[in-house]
């Protein structure tokens, strides 16, 4: 029986990484990326390295036609082992509409799209982030209710009405889209479980790639994150994805719907009891 696995974004950054460790983990995986060059480039390193079958797939995460032949040439290689859907946009790069679009309906679409394929032993982990976790307040509970259903065609609306124009600002939206990205998860867990079937998210930190260096240029408040992680320094991306296999793995195998935190522990120190004091 043929295993498959997919990492989207995974011509780059922690995309990439989590693709290097799931060559390892299933017969073929699927590098899916919206540019055709790079993630084409990536797919043949992979192959050429002998870390065994890697294919370049070009999708944008939230075209539907797209997840649709996505998940139909997942059927026709075989059994759909492992997800690290590590794609999404962080606030520089666009508006608060799109932000939410890529990082969370997107997730919500592909989970969607490959649900009919999860059997025993199908993993998947969604990527979320530390931001909405640096905000210790109690969320609104009218902007939850909106936030957890982010494939209604009235999405971006009534998240709108729900947090007022505060949520035009790319830094909130990003937050925003992350914890719904947290929660989406835990309700894709209940869905997935009784098929033997599991999901989690992670939470990266500050963690050196170019995304994350273009975002600390506009963001001098990444710095003192650096600056207050007890670990003292910015993660790396085969960090993040050695976390990212291991949830995928055999030996996570009664790991389901939580979110891990890969931040070097500033989360700790900013609202833990040594932070409170």
């Amino acid at each position: 029986m043929t295993t498959v696995g997919i990492a989207t974004g995974g011509g780059r950054g922690m995309g990439l990484a989590c693709a290097q460790r799931l060559t390892g983990m299933v017969d073929t995986v699927l590098l899916v990326d919206r540019d055709e060059a790079t993630v084409t480039a990536a797919a043949k390193d992979l192959s050429a390295a002998g870390r065994g079958a890697a294919e370049p797939f070009v999708l944008d995460i939230t075209d539907g036609d797209g997840l649709a032949r996505l998940a139909a040439h997942v059927d026709e290689l075989g059994t759909l082992r492992a997800v690290a859907h590590a794609a999404g946009i962080s606030p520089t790069m666009a508006d608060w509409r799109r932000i939410f679009t890529v990082d969370l309906v997107g997730t919500a679409m592909l989970a969607e799209a490959l649900r009919p394929l999860a059997t025993a032993g199908t993993a998947m982990v969604c990527f979320a982030s530390m931001a909405p976790l640096l905000d210790p307040t109690e969320p609104d509970p009218a902007a939850l209710a909106a936030l957890d259903d982010p494939l209604d065609e009235q999405f971006l609306d009534r998240i709108h009405d729900a947090l007022g124009p505060a949520v035009e600002d790319t830094g909130v939206a990003y937050a925003w889209a992350k914890r719904g990205v947290h929660r989406f998860v835990q309700q894709e867990a209940v869905r997935l479980g009784p098929l033997g079937a599991r999901v989690c998210s992670v939470s990266p930190g500050v963690i050196d790639t170019p995304q994350g260096r273009q975002e600390a240029e506009s963001h001098p408040f990444m710095d003192v994150l650096v600056q207050r992680t007890p670990l003292g320094r910015q993660g790396r991306p085969e960090e993040v994805a050695a976390v990212v296999a291991f949830a995928l793995s055999d030996e996570a195998g009664f790991l389901n719907g939580v979110d891990l935190l890969v931040d070097g522990g500033v989360c700790a120190a900013l609202h833990g009891p040594a932070g409170r004091r």
